[in-house]
């Protein structure tokens, strides 16, 4: 069921023990979107707590201070940023994906798994719907709220570059920036530190990319091999998948990352004439217009095989 921000918020005010969900590989929006939810409700006085079934990267380590880690049974679950409850985890999917009361999202493909949902697929991120939702509950944003209100803005919007972006992505962004955010360390955090890691990781997924019709896809792939000798991981490969759409030409950029189970995460960034989540739900997944996610079956050569197949019927 559907509901808006002032239901959203009157629901929220009923409940208490709330637990917030994560997807897996998280990043920015998501994690933003949880920490910042969560510390508005605490300071209406609820126990409320973030989790995911990932390990959380080091960089977003200061969206945690200072929030209470309170120790409750849950009575509410919430997921936010999260599209379809496959992307929680396997784990967790099994644990809590049939109490999800409540979902905040703004992607156009969620499934509607949750009793309610708080969905605008106009948002450039879910943060977006979370500074509403802290308007609506009556909670003064604070610093550490806006540090997870701006991290979740610029994350998505690839430090504001994306055609994601409105007006109110501005506005939301000056804000945060106004209640204390970070913004300045927080860009350079996301965009321009890196570890020496990293730096191999990148190094050995560009010495692997292809092309295909003529130069219009271009494809990167990430191993496990690649992970082992990079020293790096799945934590810290997100900005690769940006780098193929960079490239004079390519229509389609699509980045495989093998998973520890062997199948094949694929993340599509593609130009305003096509829609990388229709590419995407060829491939069991979804997303939005210029950059959306699937799955496909390993061996390597087979994933490539399935996702530039995927991509074959968009490419002009």
């Amino acid at each position: 069921m559907d509901i808006g921000v002032s239901e959203t918020a009157a629901l929220l005010r009923e409940k208490d023990n709330i637990l917030i969900l994560s997807h897996t590989h998280p990043d920015g929006d998501t994690l933003g979107s949880a920490t910042a939810l969560c510390r508005a409700l605490q300071a209406l006085g609820k126990h409320a707590r973030v989790t995911c079934e990932d390990a959380i990267p080091d960089k977003f380590d200061y969206l945690y201070r200072g929030l209470d880690a309170i120790d409750f049974k849950p009575d509410f679950y919430v997921a936010v940023d999260v599209a379809d409850k496959r992307l929680l985890g396997e784990e967790f999917v099994q644990r809590y994906g049939e109490r999800i009361l409540l979902c905040v999202d703004h992607h156009p493909s969620n499934t509607k798994y949750a009793q309610y949902t708080l969905l605008d697929p106009k948002a450039a991120a879910t943060c977006e719907l979370i500074v509403r939702l802290i308007r609506a509950l009556g909670v003064e944003m604070d610093a550490a709220m806006a540090d997870g209100i701006y991290t979740g803005l610029t994350t998505d919007t690839g430090c504001f570059r994306y055609a994601n972006v409105t007006s109110y992505t501005h506005r939301y962004a000056a804000d945060a920036i106004e209640a204390g955010a970070h913004a300045a360390q927080i860009n350079r955090v996301m965009f321009e530190t890196m570890t020496r890691t990293y730096m191999e990781l990148e190094r050995l997924a560009m010495d692997g990319i292809r092309f295909f019709f003529d130069g219009k896809c271009a494809v990167i792939t990430l191993t496990q091999e690649m992970y082992r000798r990079s020293g790096s991981g799945e934590d810290e490969c997100d900005a690769i998948a940006a780098i193929p759409r960079r490239i004079e030409g390519v229509e389609i950029g699509m980045t495989l990352r093998e998973k520890k189970n062997g199948k094949f995460k694929v993340s599509v960034r593609t130009n305003d004439s096509i829609d990388a989540s229709a590419v995407c739900r060829l491939m069991n997944g979804g997303g939005h217009a210029r950059a959306a996610g699937g799955e496909v079956d390993g061996p390597l050569e087979e994933a490539v095989r399935t996702a530039v197949e995927a991509a074959s019927g968009f490419i002009g």
